[in-house]
This record gives C-alpha cells, structure tokens and sequence, in this order.
C-alpha cells in the first residue's frame, strides 16, 4: 500500500510545488497514512485545508483502505 500512496503523492505534488510546498511521505501503518509537509507548506496557516481536502481526499478516492492521513513534525 506504502508504493500505492507514494504514486498517488506524486501526483498532488506538483500542485503543492507550485505554491513553494511539497509533501514527504513518512510512513502507512494500518490505513493511517503520515506525512510531513515541506517549504511554504510546512508554515501555511491553510495547510490542514490542504492536507483534509487535498491529499487526504485524493488518496482515499484512490485507495480506499487508507483511513485518514496525518502530519508529523
């Protein structure tokens, strides 16, 4: 599932590079799948707008065994 949600996380990538982000996939455990984001994501103060309905969305429409995503430090 890891390779599945990295392919995915390729895809949203170039939307987050555009605005000076990107995303770093850390881990997929049981469905909860964690990443960190980067650069001008990293300090956004829509950055959770983008993660709920923007990567975690997108990754669940794709794969519906992912449960939620997370943002680690």
């Amino acid at each position: 599932m890891k390779e599945k949600v990295a392919e995915i996380l390729n895809e949203v990538r170039p939307a987050l590079q555009r605005d000076g982000g990107d995303v770093e996939l850390v881990d997929v455990e049981d469905g909860v799948v964690k990443v960190r984001l980067k650069g001008a994501c990293a300090g956004c103060p829509m950055s959770t707008m983008t993660l709920r309905q923007g990567i975690e969305r997108t990754l669940k429409q794709a794969i519906p065994e992912v449960k939620e995503v997370v943002q680690v430090p």
